[in-house]
C-alpha cells in the first residue's frame, strides 16, 4: 500500500483507516483483536474510534469500543508507537443522555473531561487525532437537507471549543485536532479562529463520502482543499448498501447492521432512494467486471479529495476484501458512468 502524502501531527496518514464502531456490538472483543492484528499485519496503522461507540449507540455499550482497543494495546508492547490513533468527543446529546446529559453544549470542561475518559479507556497517554464528532451548533447533518435557523439553541462557541483543544494539546494529551460531520462554514470558522487567536488548527474533517452520498462535493471539497484540511471519508460502502448484499432481499435477511437494527433503517442510509441508487451502482460494477465493493472503495481510494478512507468490518474476510480493493483502478469511462448515475440520482443518503 503506497504511503499517503497527508500528514497529521508529523505522521503520514495511512490512506486506509480502520473504523471500529462495530467493536462491542456486532464484533466480540476476541474478534476485534483479531481484526486489529490482521490490519496491522497488512500495513494499516491508522485506527479511528469514538467515545460513544459501539453503534448503534446504547448506554450499555458507550465507551466499549475504546475499552476493547485499549486492552488490545495493553497486550501488545510497542504497537502503540506504530499507530495513528484517532477518537472523537461526542457533540450534544442527540438522544444519548447517558454521554453527558441532555443540556450538553460541548463546553470546554466537557471536552476536557471526555478526552480524559478516552485516554483511560484507550490506555494511552496521548491521542494522535482528537475530533469533534458532530457540531455543537445547529447544522444540516445526519439526513437534514437544509439549514433551519429556527432549530438554533445555546451551545459553547467555537472559540471555547478550540481553547479546550488548545489546553489538551499544551498538556501533551492530544497531538492534532479534527472535525466530523461538519459544513463548509464550520470548517472555515474553526480555521479562521485558530489562526486569529493562535489556537490549534484543524487538520482533518471526517464526513460521509461514497457513491450514494457525495454531498462533500457541494462546496466542502473546495473549502478543505484551499485550507489544507484532509477528508477522512466514512461509510465508503454506504452502510453496506454498496456491497450488493441488499440488492435482492432489501434491507432484511442479512447479518449486516441495516438488517439487524431497525434504528439504522430509519436513517438516511435506509431511504428507499438510497437502496435504489446503490443497486444502480452495484449493477454498473458487475457490468465492468468488478464487485460492488471494489467499485465503491476504489472510488474513494483514488479520489483526490480523500486523505484516508475509513473502512468498517465485522470479519477478517471483510477486512481482506476491503484492503485488496486498494489495487483496483477505475477507467475514465467507468468514472464517467458513475457521474452519469449521480446526475440522475444525486445524493439520496445525504
Amino acid at each position: 500500500m503506497n504511503s499517503n502524502p497527508f500528514v497529521v501531527a508529523e505522521q503520514r496518514l495511512n490512506p486506509i483507516c480502520l473504523g471500529t464502531m462495530t467493536f462491542g456490538e456486532q464484533v466480540s472483543e476476541a474478534d476485534a483483536h483479531a481484526i486489529l492484528d490482521r490490519s496491522l499485519e497488512r500495513g494499516v496503522t491508522f485506527i479511528d474510534t469514538a467515545e460513544m461507540y459501539a453503534v448503534p449507540a446504547r448506554a450499555e455499550t458507550c465507551g466499549a469500543t475504546e475499552t476493547i482497543i485499549g486492552r488490545w494495546l495493553s497486550r501488545r508492547p510497542g504497537v502503540r508507537e506504530k499507530l495513528v490513533l484517532a477518537t472523537k468527543v461526542a457533540g450534544p446529546s442527540r438522544g444519548m443522555p447517558w454521554i453527558r446529559g441532555e443540556p450538553s453544549g460541548l463546553t470546554r470542561a466537557e471536552i476536557v473531561a471526555a478526552c480524559e475518559g478516552s485516554l483511560r479507556r484507550l490506555q494511552t497517554d496521548v491521542i494522535d487525532l482528537y475530533q469533534i464528532h458532530w457540531p455543537a451548533r445547529n447544522v444540516p447533518a445526519f439526513g437534514a437537507l437544509s439549514f433551519d435557523p429556527s432549530r438554533d439553541k445555546d451551545c459553547a462557541p467555537i472559540q471555547e471549543q478550540l481553547e479546550a483543544m488548545d489546553q489538551l494539546v499544551r498538556q501533551g494529551k492530544v497531538k492534532a485536532i479534527g472535525l466530523s460531520n461538519e459544513s463548509p462554514y464550520g470548517v472555515h470558522e474553526f480555521v479562521r479562529l485558530a489562526e486569529q487567536h493562535g489556537l490549534p488548527r484543524v487538520a482533518t474533517v471526517q464526513n460521509p463520502y461514497c457513491l450514494i452520498n457525495r454531498s462533500y462535493e457541494n462546496g466542502l471539497d473546495e473549502t478543505c482543499h484551499r485550507l489544507g484540511v484532509g477528508l477522512l471519508a466514512y461509510s465508503p460502502l454506504g452502510f453496506g448498501l454498496l456491497t450488493g448484499k441488499y440488492d435482492e432481499t432489501g434491507l432484511v435477511g442479512d447479518h449486516g447492521r441495516m438488517a439487524l437494527f431497525e434504528s439504522m433503517r430509519k436513517q438516511r442510509w435506509g431511504r428507499p432512494e438510497s437502496l435504489a441508487a446503490a443497486r444502480r451502482y452495484n449493477t454498473l460494477a458487475r457490468e465492468h467486471g468488478l464487485t460492488p465493493s471494489q467499485l465503491a472503495l476504489a472510488f474513494c481510494y483514488r479520489n483526490w479529495r480523500v486523505a484516508s478512507t475509513i473502512i468498517g468490518v465485522t470479519s477478517l474476510a471483510q477486512l481482506d476484501e476491503c484492503l485488496d480493493a486498494w489495487d483496483v483502478q477505475l477507467s475514465p469511462e467507468l468514472l464517467a458512468a458513475v457521474d452519469a448515475i449521480r446526475w440522475e440520482a444525486r445524493d439520496p443518503a445525504q
